[in-house]
């Protein structure tokens, strides 16, 4: 990896700490436990259309790495990274099948499966059954933040020069 790759992951992930570390003080959109925008996932989708899978990676777990640490909730590290790998594993397939268009799309599916994959941790984690019953309102809301986040994606790919 040369330095010039490590400096534009690092500007990413960076951006995407920063947008996580806003949204996380503001106050809850809706009074549903984890419904919130994931403004975030922004950063990972766009380097995932904009570079390769690879890269969205490294700028996705280094994000989430930093954000438990200084979040000071360390716990929350495996909500984030059972939803957020399987986030990306999901939208990776969905660009490829998409052929790179379409990223809204891509969005809806990825946040989706970012609420699925936390349900099946805390599932894991708790024990609860009863958790499933979050699947519907977190399904809609996926549907809902997953094309909000998209179509600023869209139109940040349209709009931000690419970087040789």
């Amino acid at each position: 990896m040369n330095a010039k790759r490590i400096t534009l992951l690092g500007i990413f992930t960076t951006i995407a700490l920063t947008i996580f570390m806003i949204e996380s003080a503001l106050p809850a959109l809706v009074p549903i436990t984890g419904v919130k925008l994931g403004l975030a996932n922004i950063v990972t989708l766009f380097v995932l259309v904009r570079h390769n899978t690879k890269d969205a990676a490294t700028v996705l777990l280094a994000r989430i790495i930093l954000a438990s640490i200084f979040a000071g909730q360390m716990v929350s590290f495996i909500y984030s990274f059972c939803g957020g790998f399987l986030c990306l594993l999901v939208m990776t397939l969905s660009n490829k099948m998409l052929f790179g268009k379409f990223v809204y799309i891509t969005s809806v599916l990825g946040a989706m499966s970012h609420n699925a994959g936390q349900i099946l941790a805390a599932y894991f984690v708790l024990g609860m059954s009863g958790i499933f019953a979050y699947v519907p309102f977190l399904m809609i809301s996926g549907i809902i933040t997953g094309l909000f986040t998209g179509l600023v994606c869209h139109f940040s790919l349209r709009h931000i020069p690419k970087f040789s």
